[in-house]
């Protein structure tokens, strides 16, 4: 148990863990960070005698590009952004999360119903949180917490599923002794998401932040998910992970997100299923004719993305373990074809002149020259690309890609090892 006092001085002779969660270069910042954090806490809510910090990271989708929400595989991994909170139990019921730049929200823990209101808002993913510990027979309470991130919102890396596992690991953490799983907190997290906040999003996201690492995830079962660990290294294979942000904003889009699932989900139920897992190839291609009449083509080759993806996810993870770094690049590329050619979710319909990812794919291949890879990152219709750059063209890539998009929009970062914890 600490205080503000104690808290901070934990934080100042912890220095393993930083270097752990952020990489040796960034222990110092991350510290002042946190100090920061406290001390702003502290100016909120007053000095408490009992003090935690948790944190969730942002993640980075490998491959298994929209593949997840039909029960797909994926391979993703945490990387060294996140969200950390300073928070302390209350006994009044009462969740106040104080986000940094944004109105404090408040969640009465005795009135869990979702609100109309509150679609699209982050106060609706502590209300769905604690409405779903609930109906779990979890323990849930009041606390207040400050928040901080550098999980930029809109930036591909899902601000939004990292703010929903570090709800769900704060109640975990305070009210239930870090009894819970990190699958069923990303499960609560995605419960969250689609029946509060009004989106709905797969899977991934929200698994890939709880769970930390490199990891492949089979969705076949969705309620008992296969997690497999990936033991790779991008660095040692030559290359630096580059999350390049267009600055494309997600806001207005989510009709645009909505469509993708909805899309693949009808074709699925021609063939009287649920999702496309269920559904193979062949039987695509041989009702082409039928599927385009009763549904057009966008949702037929969407279909065919999602068949082909998910063979293609198996292949990487195939590629990684093996060591075989060229095809698991080659496979990249073909990923992000993919999704330009058939998915389809590179630029929103509704926006057409702004197509940030289209240039900077432009810009990324231009540069690269046949090396590395490079291909839409996460949900897409606006935010960023991700890409693998050699590392003797880190610098070049870095400069040419700013030059256009802004200073520091280009992220360099690395697979962070562990998913949403309790810090101290």
């Amino acid at each position: 148990m600490y205080n503000a006092e104690t808290l901070k001085k934990a934080v100042l002779e912890n220095e393993a863990i930083f270097a752990e969660l952020y990489g040796k270069d960034n222990v110092k910042a991350q510290q002042e960070r946190y100090i920061k954090a406290i001390d702003r806490f502290v100016e909120i809510y007053g000095e408490k005698d009992e003090m935690y910090i948790f944190s969730a990271p942002g993640r980075t989708e490998i491959s298994g590009n929209h593949t997840d929400h039909n029960h797909g595989c994926v391979m993703a991994g945490s990387v060294n952004l996140d969200v950390i909170a300073i928070a302390a139990p209350t006994k009044d019921g009462i969740i106040r999360v104080q986000s940094e730049g944004y109105r404090m929200d408040l969640v009465d823990t005795r009135e869990l119903a979702p609100k109309d209101k509150e679609i699209n808002k982050s106060i609706s993913l502590i209300r769905g949180t604690a409405n779903r510990f609930k109906e779990l027979g979890l323990n849930i309470g009041g606390f207040d917490a400050y928040t901080i991130t550098n999980v930029l919102k809109g930036s591909g890396l899902s601000s939004s599923a990292a703010f929903e596992v570090l709800i769900g690991t704060i109640l975990n953490g305070i009210y239930n002794e870090g009894s819970i799983s990190p699958v069923l907190i990303a499960q609560i997290a995605q419960y969250a998401e689609n029946a509060y906040f009004g989106k709905p999003c797969g899977l991934m996201d929200q698994m890939a932040s709880s769970v930390g690492g490199i990891i492949s995830i089979d969705f076949k079962d969705n309620d008992n998910p296969i997690i497999t660990k990936v033991d790779f290294d991008f660095t040692s294979a030559g290359h630096a992970l580059c999350i390049l942000d267009t600055g494309g904003n997600h806001a207005d889009l989510t009709s645009e997100y909505a469509s993708i699932p909805a899309e693949m989900k009808a074709i699925a139920a021609h063939f009287g299923k649920k999702v496309l897992r269920e559904v193979s190839l062949e039987e695509i291609i041989a009702a082409l004719p039928e599927l385009r009449d009763a549904f057009g083509d966008r949702a037929v080759l969407r279909a065919l993305h999602f068949q082909n993806e998910n063979i293609r996810v198996g292949q990487q993870v195939k590629a990684l373990t093996e060591g075989d770094f060229d095809e698991f690049l080659n496979l990249s590329v073909e990923s992000g074809l993919s999704s330009y050619r058939y998915l389809q979710n590179v630029y929103a319909n509704i926006a057409p002149k702004e197509q940030g990812i289209s240039l900077a794919l432009f810009i990324a291949e231009s540069i690269l020259q046949g090396r590395g890879a490079h291909r839409v990152h996460g949900g897409g219709f606006g935010g960023t690309t991700q890409n693998f750059v050699p590392l003797d063209m880190v610098d070049e890539f870095k400069q040419k890609t700013e030059a256009v998009f802004g200073e520091g929009k280009c992220h360099i970062l690395n697979i962070r090892p562990k998913g949403g914890i309790q810090v101290f």
